[in-house]
């Protein structure tokens, strides 16, 4: 990982995640790129020169701003550190996000999540969705509360696709970097058919493809995925969790296909990064 993107609206929302992307670009000795996108309302005098100069005026706030924010909640930790303030008018936040990180060449984005469960945030619809489902590369979305802590224990939710392994490879590359144990867990329905089979089968197809020695798996039979996969969190003491986001047939969409999504544990502070297939 060389590059990594964080966007921040200066809220309390974004401090975790300002706190986790900045660990991250010293765990990998990453550049980090600290960004803030704001928009001018169109006006008839959106081209006129007192706009002009209120665009400059702007870039120039914030990028002092930027500064100021990364000082106040990293302390004297971040001076040393390859870093670059981007300040970037566009009226649409998530397009001045993805264009940045495609630019940068991006291999992570991280951004803040308004709720304590950014599970909740990606499931439920948000600039955040819009970003997971349109990211060159993954993205990271950290709770409010979530701890700055080493990943002890990472969870990645599977669904047995070819593109896990892909993604799963990605997430390794994180693990080492803290001596983490990925907990590889698939929710298995009374409606699916014979998952533990599948399991072994994925578990035999996977081990021949990536090495790490603290990789475990796990069936877990429940109805109810969602809350089948909160309780596994919360059991396994998880840190993170992983998932692939894809057009069809995603983890996330089976999710999305269940009424008794609504019945959630809310209280979740488990970062979530999402592998976008096309980024893979």
């Amino acid at each position: 990982m060389k590059n990594i993107l964080y966007a921040t609206d200066y809220s309390q929302n974004s401090v975790a995640a300002l706190r986790l992307a900045h660990l991250l670009t010293k765990k990998f000795d990453a550049k980090l790129f600290v960004m803030h996108v704001f928009d001018i309302p169109i006006t008839l005098s959106t081209v006129s020169i007192s706009h002009i100069k209120k665009e400059k005026r702007l870039l120039i706030e914030n990028h002092n701003k930027l500064k100021e924010f990364c000082a106040e909640h990293l302390g004297d930790t971040w001076e040393g550190c390859s870093i670059d303030f981007i300040v970037e008018e566009n009226a649409s936040v998530v397009q001045g996000i993805l264009e940045n990180a495609t630019k940068h060449e991006g291999d992570l984005i991280v951004v803040g999540t308004k709720g304590t469960s950014a599970v909740k945030d990606f499931l439920f619809g948000s600039a955040t969705t819009a970003m997971i489902k349109k990211a060159p590369c993954a993205l990271l979305a950290v709770p409010v509360m979530s701890p700055l802590e080493d990943f002890k224990t990472m969870v990645y939710a599977t669904d047995f696709e070819q593109a896990d392994i892909f993604a799963i490879n990605r997430l390794v590359e994180i693990a080492k970097k803290f001596n983490s144990k990925i907990s590889i867990v698939h929710i298995s329905t009374s409606r699916e058919y014979a998952g533990d089979q599948q399991m072994e089968w994925f578990k035999e197809m996977l081990i021949q493809k990536v090495t790490y020695d603290k990789m475990e798996f796990d069936l877990i039979l429940d109805d109810d995925i969602f809350e089948g996969l909160n309780r596994y969190l919360v059991k396994s003491n998880a840190s993170l969790l992983a998932m692939l986001e894809r057009k069809d047939n995603s983890f996330s969409q089976k999710f999305l296909q269940t009424d008794m999504i609504k019945k959630m544990v809310s209280g979740s502070n488990v970062p979530l990064i999402s592998f976008n297939i096309g980024g893979l």
